[in-house]
């Protein structure tokens, strides 16, 4: 999988694609993740990106030419159409099943937008998804760009050392996971359940299935009621 990411602030990813699951992810080569500096696609001397609103009113937005440039240096040089995703307070909720889905694609682009976001006219051009993170606002797009990325990469083929363990995770089914306890056995005076000690498989996974079913109608009820539906 090839991964293209426009921002205005390119190093806010220069640690974040070092460690963990996405380090390995390109050390094994199963994504390539370039950063495009925004501002580099500007014309004028002061490399300046964003501008005043039209109509007025407080902030400012990320001018439309410097997006439709990286766009299409972008795409020019792709073998495929990539999806363009642009992460947005207005978007969709982004739901494991979206990252299931782009797991699928070859090609992905995150514009990540700041101040009052993007000029609309780059999103009716461009943008093939509009996802949020959720009922909240944070500085810039690279947050829920990192984040999306994170869960899509951990599901690409030989990123996970267990890859059965990504499919027991939350919001599989419908349900949040259960419990999980590793050694000691005792910690600071709480034991943990003794059905997980016996090794009777069959019981063990009973007790987490009834443990997940409780954990998702306490804390997400909704999950329940949509997949009754």
């Amino acid at each position: 999988m090839k991964i293209d990411i426009i921002s205005l602030f390119p190093k806010f990813f220069n640690g974040v694609f070092s460690e963990s699951i996405l380090k390995r992810a390109i050390s094994f080569d199963a994504v390539e993740i370039t950063v495009y500096d925004l501002r580099e696609h500007t014309t004028d001397k002061h490399h300046q990106a964003d501008d005043y609103l039209y109509g007025g009113g407080p902030g400012m937005l990320l001018k439309p030419m410097p997006l439709f440039r990286a766009l299409d240096k972008i795409t020019a040089e792709a073998d495929t159409r990539p999806v363009v995703i642009f992460p947005t307070p207005r978007g969709k909720p982004f739901q494991q099943a979206d990252a299931d889905e782009l797991a699928d694609q070859q090609h992905l682009i995150f514009i990540c937008g700041h101040y009052k976001g993007i000029d609309q006219r780059v999103i009716d051009r461009w943008v093939d998804r509009e996802y949020s993170m959720g009922d909240f606002v944070v500085t810039g797009g690279e947050v829920a760009a990192t984040a999306m990325i994170d869960a899509i990469v951990r599901l690409l083929p030989g990123v996970l050392g267990d890859l059965d363990s990504a499919m027991s995770d939350s919001f599989r089914a419908d349900r949040l996971d259960c419990p999980h306890y590793t050694r000691p056995e005792q910690c600071d005076g709480l034991s943990l359940p003794q059905v997980l000690l016996r090794g009777h498989h069959r019981r063990i996974k009973l007790w987490r299935n009834i443990n997940s079913q409780f954990l998702t109608k306490k804390h997400r009820p909704d999950l329940i009621k949509d997949s009754d539906e």
